[in-house]
C-alpha cells in the first residue's frame, strides 16, 4: 500500500517539477503571476476528480487509486508552493496579485475537480 503511493508520488513530484520549470521558464519574463503552480494545481484537481469518480464507481481498483490518486496527484499538486508563492507576493507588496492568485487557485481548483468528477 505505502509502496504504491510512494511510487506514484515519485512520478507526481517529477512531473510537477518538470512542468513547473517548463512553464515558469516561458512565462517568468512576462508575468510575476505563479502560472506554473496554478496550472499544475488546476490540472491535478481535474485528474484527481476524474480518478475519484472512477474509484467510487468501481472502474479502477484500490491499487490504481493508491498509485495515481493518492501518490501521483498528492505529489503533483502542491499546496505548500502555493502558500509560499502567495507569501512572496505579499512580501513584495503585490497585494492585488496575491489576492487574485488565492481566489483564482481555490476557485479553479474546485471547478476543475468538479469537472473531473463530471467527465468521469
Amino acid at each position: 500500500m505505502f509502496l504504491l503511493a510512494g511510487i506514484g508520488g515519485m512520478f507526481g513530484a517529477c512531473a510537477r517539477f518538470g512542468l513547473g520549470a517548463l512553464v515558469n521558464s516561458k512565462i517568468k519574463t512576462i508575468s510575476p503571476y505563479p502560472i506554473g503552480t496554478f496550472i499544475i494545481n488546476a490540472t491535478g484537481s481535474f485528474f484527481l476528480g476524474l480518478l475519484a469518480k472512477w474509484h467510487l464507481e468501481g472502474n479502477i481498483g484500490d491499487n490504481l487509486w493508491l498509485l495515481l490518486g493518492i501518490g501521483f496527484c498528492g505529489a503533483y499538486t502542491t499546496f505548500s508552493t502555493f502558500g509560499t508563492e502567495t507569501i512572496t507576493l505579499i512580501d513584495a507588496k503585490r497585494f492585488k496579485l496575491a489576492s487574485i492568485y488565492v481566489i483564482a487557485s481555490v476557485l479553479f481548483g474546485i471547478i476543475f475537480a468538479w469537472a473531473g468528477l463530471i467527465v468521469g
